[in-house]
């Protein structure tokens, strides 16, 4: 079988849908830490077979969001913040070239794209709930990721962007002012649509900066 023929096969769809929808819940934690993963479970109220669920589960191991034990079964992994520092040193690095490149191949559609979420961010209250906000942060996120036109960058990125997604909603009751946190993207976003690329970078990088003192904040 090719590869081609292998990649649009019905288990490797299904497959693909059940990682996508296990893996918004566990980093938005609505699979909790250390919460065991049934997988008859996931099979049922998901619709598909046991080997879509095992397949998903083998990616989100490798994204080490799952973990699994011989005779015990899959766990969701714990939040370990002392990997912040490690997460954030890679973003830090890595976040500034992703919204470089954003700002350097703008199409018109982008463009539509990034005012679209510039009026989103605009948009949005304080009264807003957290779920809400915490997913308008994951959109924009992805979109400079996207944007990007560089799959292995994207990749590693969204990685690294769930584990430290796990942190904040760990630590969001202890964030004061979570929607000025998520509004910080506006500046950011209109610096792409402007080109910017030396301001992009400097405020991509700042933005995980605050992200980290943020969180740090928290945990004194």
């Amino acid at each position: 079988m090719s590869a081609s023929a292998d990649a649009t096969s019905p288990t490797t769809s299904l497959a693909n849908h059940a990682y996508e929808i296990m893996r918004h819940r566990l980093i938005m934690l609505d699979i909790a830490p250390g919460d065991p993963i049934n997988e008859a479970a996931l099979s049922a109220e998901l619709e598909v077979g046991r080997t879509p669920i095992r397949e998903a589960l083998k990616r989100l191991e490798r994204d080490h969001l799952v973990v699994s034990y011989p005779r015990r079964g899959t766990f969701a992994t714990n939040v370990d913040l002392t990997d912040l520092s490690t997460i954030s040193e890679m973003r830090e690095a890595l976040e500034p070239i992703a919204a470089r490149r954003a700002a350097r191949s703008l199409t018109s559609e982008r463009r539509m794209d990034f005012s679209a979420a510039i009026a989103g961010l605009k948009a949005l209250e304080s009264t807003d709930d957290q779920r809400t906000l915490m997913e308008r942060d994951l959109e924009v996120h992805r979109l400079i990721y996207g944007s990007a036109d560089n799959p292995h960058l994207s990749e590693t990125l969204i990685r690294l962007d769930d584990l430290a997604t796990r942190i904040w909603c760990l630590v969001i009751p202890g964030i004061p002012d979570l929607v000025t946190h998520i509004r910080e993207h506006i500046d950011l976003l209109e610096a792409i649509l402007d080109g910017d690329e030396q301001t992009v970078a400097a405020r991509a990088a700042e933005h995980v900066r605050e992200f980290d003192k943020t969180v740090r904040s928290t945990l004194r």
